[in-house]
Protein backbone atom coordinates (compact mmCIF):
# COMPACT_ATOMS: atom_id res chain seq x y z
CA UNK A 1 0.00 0.00 0.00
CA UNK A 2 1.31 3.42 -0.94
CA UNK A 3 0.84 5.87 2.10
CA UNK A 4 3.80 8.24 2.71
CA UNK A 5 2.67 11.35 4.68
CA UNK A 6 4.51 13.56 2.03
CA UNK A 7 1.66 14.10 0.05
CA UNK A 8 2.66 16.08 -3.15
CA UNK A 9 5.20 14.16 -4.31
CA UNK A 10 3.33 12.71 -7.27
CA UNK A 11 6.25 13.73 -9.82
CA UNK A 12 4.86 11.85 -12.44
CA UNK A 13 1.78 12.15 -15.29
CA UNK A 14 -1.18 12.02 -12.86
CA UNK A 15 -2.98 10.38 -14.98
CA UNK A 16 -0.79 7.98 -15.86
CA UNK A 17 -0.84 7.70 -11.94
CA UNK A 18 -4.57 7.30 -11.51
CA UNK A 19 -4.68 4.90 -14.36
CA UNK A 20 -1.85 2.63 -12.15
CA UNK A 21 -4.24 2.67 -8.99
CA UNK A 22 -7.16 1.61 -10.97
CA UNK A 23 -5.68 -1.32 -12.92
CA UNK A 24 -3.75 -2.26 -9.64
CA UNK A 25 -7.16 -2.30 -7.46
CA UNK A 26 -9.36 -4.29 -10.38
CA UNK A 27 -6.78 -6.55 -10.52
CA UNK A 28 -6.90 -6.96 -7.01
CA UNK A 29 -10.54 -7.04 -6.89
CA UNK A 30 -10.44 -10.10 -9.21
CA UNK A 31 -8.01 -11.91 -6.91
CA UNK A 32 -10.03 -10.89 -3.64
CA UNK A 33 -13.32 -12.86 -5.08
CA UNK A 34 -11.63 -16.10 -4.88
CA UNK A 35 -10.60 -15.13 -1.71
CA UNK A 36 -11.33 -17.68 1.44
CA UNK A 37 -13.18 -16.08 4.16
CA UNK A 38 -10.93 -17.32 6.46
CA UNK A 39 -8.06 -16.37 4.79
CA UNK A 40 -10.01 -12.45 4.40
CA UNK A 41 -10.97 -12.63 8.87
CA UNK A 42 -7.03 -13.97 9.46
CA UNK A 43 -6.51 -10.08 7.60
CA UNK A 44 -8.33 -8.33 9.28
CA UNK A 45 -7.30 -9.65 12.90
CA UNK A 46 -3.61 -8.72 11.66
CA UNK A 47 -4.66 -5.43 10.84
CA UNK A 48 -6.67 -5.55 14.45
CA UNK A 49 -3.02 -6.65 15.91
CA UNK A 50 -1.26 -4.16 14.21
CA UNK A 51 -3.02 -0.92 15.16
CA UNK A 52 -2.75 -1.84 18.65
CA UNK A 53 0.91 -2.52 18.48
CA UNK A 54 1.35 1.23 16.61
CA UNK A 55 -1.55 3.15 19.20
CA UNK A 56 1.37 5.68 20.20
CA UNK A 57 2.34 6.59 16.60
CA UNK A 58 -0.99 6.75 14.94
CA UNK A 59 -2.22 9.30 18.20
CA UNK A 60 1.49 11.26 17.19
CA UNK A 61 0.66 11.29 13.55
CA UNK A 62 -2.80 12.69 14.41
CA UNK A 63 -1.53 15.44 16.74
CA UNK A 64 0.45 16.54 13.63
CA UNK A 65 -3.00 16.46 11.47
CA UNK A 66 -4.44 18.35 15.08
CA UNK A 67 -1.98 20.97 14.61
CA UNK A 68 -2.41 22.00 11.17
CA UNK A 69 -6.12 21.78 11.33
CA UNK A 70 -6.85 25.61 12.10
CA UNK A 71 -5.04 26.20 8.91
CA UNK A 72 -7.43 24.44 7.40
CA UNK A 73 -10.28 26.63 8.70
CA UNK A 74 -11.51 23.79 10.35
CA UNK A 75 -14.37 24.59 12.53
CA UNK A 76 -14.42 23.10 16.28
CA UNK A 77 -16.75 20.03 15.26
CA UNK A 78 -14.61 19.49 12.46
CA UNK A 79 -11.68 19.12 14.50
CA UNK A 80 -13.57 17.07 17.14
CA UNK A 81 -14.56 14.24 14.28
CA UNK A 82 -10.52 14.49 13.43
CA UNK A 83 -9.38 13.46 16.52
CA UNK A 84 -7.78 10.29 17.60
CA UNK A 85 -6.76 9.09 21.17
CA UNK A 86 -5.59 5.95 22.59
CA UNK A 87 -8.82 5.04 23.15
CA UNK A 88 -9.92 6.33 19.22
CA UNK A 89 -7.33 3.67 18.00
CA UNK A 90 -8.81 1.08 20.69
CA UNK A 91 -11.82 1.64 19.25
CA UNK A 92 -10.81 1.10 15.79
CA UNK A 93 -9.41 -2.18 16.32
CA UNK A 94 -12.80 -3.48 18.38
CA UNK A 95 -14.05 -2.79 14.90
CA UNK A 96 -12.27 -4.20 13.00
CA UNK A 97 -12.27 -7.60 15.32
CA UNK A 98 -16.18 -7.09 15.32
CA UNK A 99 -16.39 -6.97 11.41
CA UNK A 100 -13.84 -10.12 11.48
CA UNK A 101 -16.51 -12.14 13.62
CA UNK A 102 -19.31 -11.67 11.71
CA UNK A 103 -20.62 -13.77 9.43
CA UNK A 104 -19.00 -14.23 5.58
CA UNK A 105 -21.40 -12.12 3.43
CA UNK A 106 -19.61 -13.79 -0.19
CA UNK A 107 -21.46 -16.87 -1.21
CA UNK A 108 -24.19 -16.65 0.94
CA UNK A 109 -27.31 -17.71 -0.84
CA UNK A 110 -30.36 -14.90 -0.82
CA UNK A 111 -32.51 -17.52 -2.73
CA UNK A 112 -32.56 -20.64 -4.84
CA UNK A 113 -35.58 -22.60 -6.50
CA UNK A 114 -35.40 -26.14 -8.94
CA UNK A 115 -37.17 -25.04 -12.01
CA UNK A 116 -39.80 -27.11 -13.72
CA UNK A 117 -36.74 -28.57 -16.41
CA UNK A 118 -34.69 -29.63 -13.25
CA UNK A 119 -32.19 -26.66 -12.90
CA UNK A 120 -31.12 -25.49 -10.22
CA UNK A 121 -31.16 -21.88 -9.24
CA UNK A 122 -29.25 -19.68 -7.18
CA UNK A 123 -29.32 -15.93 -6.29
CA UNK A 124 -25.69 -15.83 -4.74
CA UNK A 125 -23.98 -12.78 -3.23
CA UNK A 126 -20.50 -11.97 -4.62
CA UNK A 127 -18.10 -8.91 -3.89
CA UNK A 128 -18.95 -5.14 -5.90
CA UNK A 129 -15.43 -5.56 -6.91
CA UNK A 130 -13.60 -2.15 -6.84
CA UNK A 131 -14.54 0.60 -4.60
CA UNK A 132 -13.19 4.09 -4.62
CA UNK A 133 -13.79 5.76 -0.95
CA UNK A 134 -13.39 9.55 -1.10
CA UNK A 135 -13.38 11.16 2.25
CA UNK A 136 -12.85 14.32 4.78
CA UNK A 137 -11.58 15.05 7.98
CA UNK A 138 -12.56 11.34 9.73
CA UNK A 139 -9.17 9.22 9.59
CA UNK A 140 -11.30 6.56 11.34
CA UNK A 141 -12.54 5.99 7.94
CA UNK A 142 -9.55 4.88 6.88
CA UNK A 143 -9.93 1.71 8.79
CA UNK A 144 -13.76 1.56 8.75
CA UNK A 145 -13.50 1.02 5.01
CA UNK A 146 -10.34 -1.08 4.63
CA UNK A 147 -11.92 -3.45 7.12
CA UNK A 148 -15.34 -3.61 5.50
CA UNK A 149 -13.97 -3.97 1.93
CA UNK A 150 -11.75 -6.49 3.07
CA UNK A 151 -14.60 -8.81 4.72
CA UNK A 152 -16.67 -8.22 1.27
CA UNK A 153 -14.14 -9.45 -0.86
CA UNK A 154 -13.58 -6.05 -2.37
CA UNK A 155 -10.27 -4.43 -3.46
CA UNK A 156 -10.65 -0.50 -2.57
CA UNK A 157 -9.05 3.00 -3.47
CA UNK A 158 -8.75 5.36 -0.34
CA UNK A 159 -8.62 9.25 -1.11
CA UNK A 160 -8.32 11.14 2.02
CA UNK A 161 -8.82 14.60 3.08
CA UNK A 162 -4.99 16.79 3.43
CA UNK A 163 -6.67 17.40 6.94
CA UNK A 164 -6.07 14.28 7.92
CA UNK A 165 -2.72 13.06 5.71
CA UNK A 166 -0.89 11.71 8.71
CA UNK A 167 -3.51 9.98 10.28
CA UNK A 168 -4.44 8.29 7.66
CA UNK A 169 -1.07 7.20 6.63
CA UNK A 170 -0.43 5.78 9.79
CA UNK A 171 -3.50 3.86 9.82
CA UNK A 172 -2.77 2.98 6.27
CA UNK A 173 0.50 1.24 7.43
CA UNK A 174 -1.53 -1.24 9.64
CA UNK A 175 -3.20 -2.52 7.01
CA UNK A 176 -0.71 -3.25 5.22
CA UNK A 177 0.75 -5.11 7.43
CA UNK A 178 -2.42 -6.92 7.69
CA UNK A 179 -2.32 -7.67 4.27
CA UNK A 180 0.83 -8.90 4.29
CA UNK A 181 0.52 -10.70 7.20
CA UNK A 182 -2.35 -12.46 5.51
CA UNK A 183 -0.73 -13.28 1.98
CA UNK A 184 -3.49 -10.70 0.36
CA UNK A 185 -2.31 -8.48 -3.01
CA UNK A 186 -0.76 -5.55 -1.50
CA UNK A 187 -3.08 -2.92 -4.32
CA UNK A 188 -6.40 -4.50 -2.45
CA UNK A 189 -6.07 -2.09 -0.09
CA UNK A 190 -4.23 1.29 -1.31
CA UNK A 191 -3.96 5.01 -0.15
CA UNK A 192 -3.44 7.90 -2.89
CA UNK A 193 -0.41 9.44 -1.90
CA UNK A 194 -1.17 13.06 -2.99
CA UNK A 195 -4.18 15.59 -1.97
CA UNK A 196 -3.77 16.80 -5.69
CA UNK A 197 -7.56 17.63 -6.34
CA UNK A 198 -6.74 16.69 -9.47
CA UNK A 199 -6.85 13.02 -8.52
CA UNK A 200 -10.48 12.95 -7.59
CA UNK A 201 -11.37 14.00 -11.10
CA UNK A 202 -8.92 11.39 -12.99
CA UNK A 203 -9.79 8.56 -10.79
CA UNK A 204 -13.60 9.47 -11.28
CA UNK A 205 -12.92 8.48 -14.89
CA UNK A 206 -12.26 4.99 -14.22
CA UNK A 207 -15.08 3.56 -15.02
CA UNK A 208 -13.80 0.27 -16.34
CA UNK A 209 -12.03 0.25 -13.44
CA UNK A 210 -13.87 0.77 -10.42
CA UNK A 211 -17.45 -0.33 -9.80
CA UNK A 212 -18.68 2.30 -7.25
CA UNK A 213 -17.58 5.26 -5.48
CA UNK A 214 -18.70 6.39 -2.36
CA UNK A 215 -17.78 9.74 -1.16
CA UNK A 216 -18.09 10.91 2.47
CA UNK A 217 -17.99 14.37 3.20
CA UNK A 218 -19.38 17.77 3.25
CA UNK A 219 -22.62 18.16 0.63
CA UNK A 220 -20.15 19.85 -1.44
CA UNK A 221 -17.64 17.50 -1.82
CA UNK A 222 -20.49 14.87 -2.76
CA UNK A 223 -22.17 17.35 -5.01
CA UNK A 224 -18.90 17.44 -7.10
CA UNK A 225 -18.13 13.78 -7.28
CA UNK A 226 -21.69 13.54 -8.47
CA UNK A 227 -21.44 15.55 -11.21
CA UNK A 228 -17.98 14.74 -12.56
CA UNK A 229 -18.28 10.96 -11.77
CA UNK A 230 -18.51 8.15 -14.48
CA UNK A 231 -18.98 5.66 -11.85
CA UNK A 232 -21.91 4.98 -10.33
CA UNK A 233 -21.94 6.51 -6.98
CA UNK A 234 -23.59 5.94 -3.49
CA UNK A 235 -24.43 9.48 -2.25
CA UNK A 236 -24.97 10.57 1.59
CA UNK A 237 -25.55 14.07 0.68
CA UNK A 238 -26.49 15.75 4.06
CA UNK A 239 -27.78 15.04 8.08
CA UNK A 240 -31.24 17.38 8.01
CA UNK A 241 -32.25 15.19 11.18
CA UNK A 242 -35.63 15.55 12.59
CA UNK A 243 -36.89 15.11 16.19
CA UNK A 244 -40.98 15.14 15.95
CA UNK A 245 -42.22 15.50 19.89
CA UNK A 246 -45.68 14.17 18.91
CA UNK A 247 -48.79 14.98 21.84
CA UNK A 248 -48.49 11.97 23.85
CA UNK A 249 -44.82 11.94 23.86
CA UNK A 250 -43.32 10.90 27.68
CA UNK A 251 -42.23 14.91 28.63
CA UNK A 252 -38.95 13.74 30.67
CA UNK A 253 -38.51 10.88 27.73
CA UNK A 254 -38.72 13.80 25.59
CA UNK A 255 -36.32 16.19 26.79
CA UNK A 256 -33.60 13.58 27.10
CA UNK A 257 -33.92 12.50 23.92
CA UNK A 258 -34.10 15.94 22.10
CA UNK A 259 -30.76 17.09 24.30
CA UNK A 260 -28.99 13.70 23.26
CA UNK A 261 -29.93 14.01 19.63
CA UNK A 262 -29.13 17.99 19.33
CA UNK A 263 -25.74 17.87 21.57
CA UNK A 264 -23.88 14.34 22.34
CA UNK A 265 -21.93 15.30 19.03
CA UNK A 266 -23.43 18.52 17.01
CA UNK A 267 -20.67 17.94 14.32
CA UNK A 268 -21.52 14.47 12.92
CA UNK A 269 -25.01 13.93 10.34
CA UNK A 270 -26.97 12.02 12.95
CA UNK A 271 -27.13 14.93 14.86
CA UNK A 272 -30.75 16.41 14.64
CA UNK A 273 -31.04 20.07 13.23
CA UNK A 274 -34.93 20.46 13.65
CA UNK A 275 -37.05 19.89 16.26
CA UNK A 276 -40.75 19.95 15.94
CA UNK A 277 -43.32 20.22 18.12
CA UNK A 278 -46.78 19.22 18.44
CA UNK A 279 -49.40 22.26 19.33
CA UNK A 280 -49.97 19.70 22.12
CA UNK A 281 -46.33 20.83 23.69
CA UNK A 282 -47.29 24.35 23.77
CA UNK A 283 -50.61 24.07 25.58
CA UNK A 284 -49.01 21.24 28.41
CA UNK A 285 -45.53 23.42 28.67
CA UNK A 286 -43.38 20.58 27.33
CA UNK A 287 -41.98 22.65 24.34
CA UNK A 288 -40.96 24.87 27.08
CA UNK A 289 -39.03 22.40 29.24
CA UNK A 290 -37.55 21.37 26.15
CA UNK A 291 -36.36 24.93 24.93
CA UNK A 292 -34.95 25.54 28.26
CA UNK A 293 -32.89 22.27 28.06
CA UNK A 294 -31.83 22.81 25.18
CA UNK A 295 -30.60 26.41 26.24
CA UNK A 296 -28.99 25.76 29.28
CA UNK A 297 -26.80 23.30 26.39
CA UNK A 298 -25.63 26.53 24.18
CA UNK A 299 -28.12 25.75 21.63
CA UNK A 300 -29.00 28.83 19.69
CA UNK A 301 -32.49 28.19 18.56
CA UNK A 302 -34.49 29.23 15.74
CA UNK A 303 -37.62 29.13 16.14
CA UNK A 304 -41.28 29.35 14.12
CA UNK A 305 -43.91 32.47 15.39
CA UNK A 306 -45.57 29.97 17.67
CA UNK A 307 -42.85 28.44 19.47
CA UNK A 308 -40.93 32.02 20.17
CA UNK A 309 -43.96 32.71 22.35
CA UNK A 310 -42.40 29.65 24.87
CA UNK A 311 -38.58 29.94 23.99
CA UNK A 312 -37.11 32.90 25.70
CA UNK A 313 -33.88 33.71 23.44
CA UNK A 314 -34.50 32.34 20.50
CA UNK A 315 -34.23 33.75 17.43
CA UNK A 316 -36.95 34.51 14.14
CA UNK A 317 -36.77 31.18 11.78
CA UNK A 318 -36.56 31.33 7.91
CA UNK A 319 -37.28 29.24 5.08
CA UNK A 320 -33.22 28.32 5.13
CA UNK A 321 -33.34 27.15 8.37
CA UNK A 322 -35.75 24.05 7.91
CA UNK A 323 -33.21 22.62 5.29
CA UNK A 324 -30.34 23.35 7.28
CA UNK A 325 -27.57 20.97 8.20
CA UNK A 326 -26.01 22.57 11.11
CA UNK A 327 -23.22 20.51 12.46
CA UNK A 328 -23.10 23.20 15.17
CA UNK A 329 -24.77 24.23 18.31
CA UNK A 330 -27.96 25.20 16.14
CA UNK A 331 -31.46 23.37 16.15
CA UNK A 332 -34.53 25.16 14.23
CA UNK A 333 -37.83 24.68 15.73
CA UNK A 334 -41.23 24.49 14.42
CA UNK A 335 -44.94 23.79 16.41
CA UNK A 336 -46.89 22.14 13.81
CA UNK A 337 -50.86 21.04 14.73
CA UNK A 338 -50.66 17.30 13.52
CA UNK A 339 -48.29 14.03 13.11
CA UNK A 340 -49.31 14.35 9.44
CA UNK A 341 -48.09 17.36 9.18
CA UNK A 342 -44.51 16.88 10.99
CA UNK A 343 -44.48 13.97 8.48
CA UNK A 344 -45.32 16.72 5.31
CA UNK A 345 -42.08 19.02 7.03
CA UNK A 346 -39.82 15.99 7.00
CA UNK A 347 -40.53 15.36 3.28
CA UNK A 348 -40.00 18.42 1.99
CA UNK A 349 -37.21 19.71 3.68
CA UNK A 350 -35.94 16.43 5.02
CA UNK A 351 -32.64 14.33 3.83
CA UNK A 352 -33.82 11.18 3.93
CA UNK A 353 -31.08 10.48 6.54
CA UNK A 354 -32.88 9.92 9.97
CA UNK A 355 -35.82 11.17 11.71
CA UNK A 356 -37.32 10.19 15.02
CA UNK A 357 -40.92 10.55 16.78
CA UNK A 358 -41.56 10.31 20.39
CA UNK A 359 -44.76 9.12 21.08
CA UNK A 360 -46.29 6.42 24.15
CA UNK A 361 -49.32 6.15 21.11
CA UNK A 362 -47.96 3.58 19.01
CA UNK A 363 -50.48 4.18 16.48
CA UNK A 364 -48.99 7.00 15.95
CA UNK A 365 -45.09 5.61 16.13
CA UNK A 366 -46.67 3.19 12.92
CA UNK A 367 -48.05 5.71 11.04
CA UNK A 368 -45.01 8.10 11.22
CA UNK A 369 -43.12 4.93 10.12
CA UNK A 370 -45.02 4.39 7.19
CA UNK A 371 -45.57 7.69 6.49
CA UNK A 372 -41.63 9.66 6.29
CA UNK A 373 -39.44 9.02 3.54
CA UNK A 374 -36.37 8.28 5.49
CA UNK A 375 -32.98 5.71 5.66
CA UNK A 376 -33.45 5.40 9.69
CA UNK A 377 -37.03 5.51 11.63
CA UNK A 378 -36.39 6.14 15.69
CA UNK A 379 -39.49 5.58 17.78
CA UNK A 380 -38.51 6.90 21.36
CA UNK A 381 -35.08 6.88 20.31
CA UNK A 382 -31.86 9.51 19.50
CA UNK A 383 -30.77 9.72 16.05
CA UNK A 384 -27.53 9.60 17.38
CA UNK A 385 -28.20 5.70 16.98
CA UNK A 386 -28.17 5.79 13.25
CA UNK A 387 -25.01 3.86 13.21
CA UNK A 388 -23.48 1.02 11.60
CA UNK A 389 -21.65 0.65 15.14
CA UNK A 390 -24.38 1.03 17.21
CA UNK A 391 -26.53 -1.18 14.51
CA UNK A 392 -24.31 -4.34 15.13
CA UNK A 393 -22.53 -4.09 11.60
CA UNK A 394 -19.33 -3.01 13.22
CA UNK A 395 -18.25 -0.31 11.60
CA UNK A 396 -20.04 1.41 8.30
CA UNK A 397 -18.68 2.72 4.87
CA UNK A 398 -20.89 5.66 5.03
CA UNK A 399 -24.91 5.90 5.76
CA UNK A 400 -26.55 6.30 2.28
CA UNK A 401 -29.66 8.72 1.59
CA UNK A 402 -30.26 6.63 -1.74
CA UNK A 403 -32.35 4.01 -2.47
CA UNK A 404 -30.33 2.15 -4.59
CA UNK A 405 -27.96 -0.33 -3.94
CA UNK A 406 -28.00 0.70 -0.36
CA UNK A 407 -30.06 2.52 1.78
CA UNK A 408 -28.78 3.73 5.42
CA UNK A 409 -25.63 2.82 7.17
CA UNK A 410 -23.77 0.58 5.18
CA UNK A 411 -21.72 -2.66 6.60
CA UNK A 412 -20.25 -5.61 4.92
CA UNK A 413 -23.08 -7.05 3.07
CA UNK A 414 -24.07 -3.48 1.81
CA UNK A 415 -20.82 -3.65 -0.48
CA UNK A 416 -21.78 -6.99 -2.00
CA UNK A 417 -24.32 -7.35 -5.39
CA UNK A 418 -25.15 -10.40 -6.22
CA UNK A 419 -25.01 -13.06 -9.33
CA UNK A 420 -27.44 -16.00 -10.28
CA UNK A 421 -26.02 -19.86 -10.67
CA UNK A 422 -27.92 -22.23 -12.81
CA UNK A 423 -26.78 -25.82 -12.04
CA UNK A 424 -27.82 -28.03 -14.61
CA UNK A 425 -27.52 -31.58 -16.12
CA UNK A 426 -27.58 -31.17 -20.06
CA UNK A 427 -30.67 -29.24 -19.86
CA UNK A 428 -31.24 -27.67 -23.17
CA UNK A 429 -33.98 -25.04 -24.09
CA UNK A 430 -36.67 -25.76 -27.24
Amino acid sequence: MTAAPAADDITTDLPAYCQKLGEAARRAGLAMAGVSGAQRDAALQAVADALEAASDQVVQANAKDLAAAPGYGLSEAMIDRLRIDAAGVANMANAVRQIAAQPDPVGKIIEGRVLPNGIRLQKVRVPLGTVLIIFESRPNVTCDAAALCLKSGNAVVLRGGKEALHSNAAIARCVAQGLDAAGLDPAAVQLVNTTDRGAVTELLKLDTLLDVCIPRGGESLIRAVVEQSRIPVIKHYTGNCHVYVDAAADPDLAVDVVVNAKTHRTGVCNAAETVLLHQATIDNGLAERIGVALSNKGVQLRADTRSMAVMSGATPATNDDWNAEYLDLICAVRVVDTLDDAAAHINRYGSRHTDAILTQDTAAADRFVQSVDTANVMVNCSTRFSDGQQYGLGAEIGISTDKLHARGPMGAEDLTTYKWVAWGSGQVRG
